[in-house]
């Protein structure tokens, strides 16, 4: 049976129609980003340090937050704590042990708004072991940097302790000597496809 000309016509607008609408895609700018932390010693003072390498992407989804989506993925040996034998320390099987595990990656499950930006709720990988976080990405004030190139940004702080994902569980690594929780300061601009 042959289709009225039609339908056959006004389907493929339906259908077009009917499909979800997609998010601006952008990649972050590793240039203008940064991802830095800092941790108790002998709970006295304070060890400050950095990731010198991460990349990720996100989607935004103006019309529907809710779909959006971030990723982001950092080698373990840009760590740097302005000291390279600490640095080395930490990257070998004590901590991180980067030959095992070179990688933290988080991936975002769900994205919803709130007063101050997105609360993001992702899946946290780090050593081998993956927990679920949540944090709220603060900012999504958008400008255009140079010219034709549309860029968000968004911040955030968050605490992880070290222990729940398996590193420096060495007592001799055990508070005071070496504090559990990490406190973590991350700001991106993402630049849009």
């Amino acid at each position: 049976m042959r289709r009225p000309l039609a339908v056959l016509l006004v389907a493929p607008v339906l259908a077009l129609a009917a499909a979800p609408a997609r998010g601006d895609e952008y990649v972050v700018d590793d240039v203008h980003s940064s991802m830095s932390f800092q941790i108790s010693h002998l709970g006295i003072s304070w060890v400050h340090g950095r990731f010198n390498k991460f990349s990720g992407t996100f989607t935004l989804d103006k019309a529907s937050p809710e779909k959006s989506h971030f990723e982001m993925t950092i080698p373990v040996d840009s760590i740097d704590t302005n000291q390279k034998m600490r640095d080395d320390h930490l990257r070998n099987a004590d901590f991180f042990d980067v030959q095992k595990y070179p990688s933290i990656i988080f991936k975002s499950t769900s994205v919803k708004p709130v007063k101050e930006g997105l609360e993001v709720t992702g899946d946290f990988t780090m050593h081998g072991v993956t927990k679920p976080i949540t944090f709220t990405l603060k900012g999504g004030k958008e400008t255009e940097f140079p010219p034709g190139k549309q860029r968000v940004g968004y911040s955030t702080e968050l605490v992880l302790k070290r222990s729940d994902f398996g590193v420096g569980v060495d007592p001799k690594f055990k508070p005071p000597s070496i504090g559990d929780e990490v406190y973590i300061a991350i700001g991106f601009e993402g630049v849009k496809k």
